[in-house]
Order: structure tokens, then sequence, then C-alpha cells
């Protein structure tokens, strides 16, 4: 009860949708979840997970990625991923392990992302954080709240790589070890 489906589409085997959900001219693949949100001209899983709130059109959301009270037009998460309380405009690549750090423990918190932004695989954009259009992100990258980014900048948080000689022998007493 509540669900609207409109339009060509395709809902493969074991998705679940529920609430007050549009589905319009859409392919939702297994296994997904969709509830109270809006799915227009997408492609949604498989697995992945919608939740309420979310607006999404002219987007594909790969398998493992889960929304959360987002709006993304023109979008493209492949997987792994968690865009909670987010705004993402057209043209943007979310790479795998990005999350929307939305929670303080207190509060929920924005981010929202311009047009044509590469966010780079497994990194944290801890909101409120604003990403404006024609940006690159590094991968692993933290972008810190409020970071101020100019348009067509590289973002990049980067820590020195250290390497300890035989660290695995003395930590685990083998070969040459105790």
């Amino acid at each position: 009860e509540g669900v609207d489906i409109k339009g060509e589409r395709v809902i493969e085997n074991g998705v679940t949708i529920l609430g007050d959900t549009t589905i319009i001219s859409s392919h939702i693949k297994a296994h997904s979840v969709i509830e109270d949100s809006k799915i227009e001209d997408s492609s949604i899983g498989p697995f992945a997970r919608i939740r309420p709130n979310s607006n999404i059109k002219d987007t594909h959301i790969g398998n493992f990625v889960e929304v959360k009270k987002s709006t993304l037009d023109g979008v493209k998460a492949g997987h792994l991923s968690y865009l909670g309380d987010s705004e993402i405009d057209e043209g943007t690549n979310i790479g795998a392990g990005t999350i929307t750090c939305n929670y303080d423990g207190k509060n929920k918190h924005k981010t929202t992302i311009g047009k044509n932004v590469f966010v780079g695989s497994d990194s944290q954009l801890i909101a409120p954080v604003n990403i404006p259009d024609n940006i690159m992100i590094a991968a692993g990258t933290t972008v810190p709240s409020e970071t101020k980014i100019e348009e067509g900048s590289l973002v990049l948080s980067r820590t020195n790589l250290r390497k300890i000689s035989k660290f695995f022998y003395k930590f685990f007493g083998t070969k040459d070890g105790n």
C-alpha cells in the first residue's frame, strides 16, 4: 500500500518496496530495499538500500550502496558507499567506500556536492560540508566539516607512509625471533 510504479521498469527478484514510494521508469535490481522514497529514470542495486526521504533521478546506485534522506540527480555511486543527509548534483561520481559522515553524536548535518565532482574511493566527507562544482577528491581523503574549497581544486589528505623493518616478526615472535 502506498507504492506507485509507473512507466517502463524492471523489478528483479527479492526486491522490497515499502511505504510511500514512487518508482518511475527505473531498473531495481535483485535484493534491493526501497522505502518512502522516489526513484526516477535510475538503476538501483543489486543489494542497495534506499532509506526514507530519498529522491533519486537519472542516477546509478550500485551494489551495497545505502542512501538516506538524500537528493541525487545524475550521480554514479557504483558500490560500497553511504550517502546520508546529502544533496549531490549531476555528473558526480562517488568512489567505493565513500561515506558522508552526517552524525556528530547529537545532530545530523548535511553534505552538499556540486556538479562534476569526482570523489575517490575510501573518502570521508564530514558534514556539514559543501563541495563546489568541478572538484577532484583524492582516494582516501578526509574532508573536515566546514572546509572551504575553491571550485576546480584537487582536495587530498595523506599521511606519510612509514615502514618498520621486521615488525611482523617482532610482533608475532617468528623468524629470527622468540
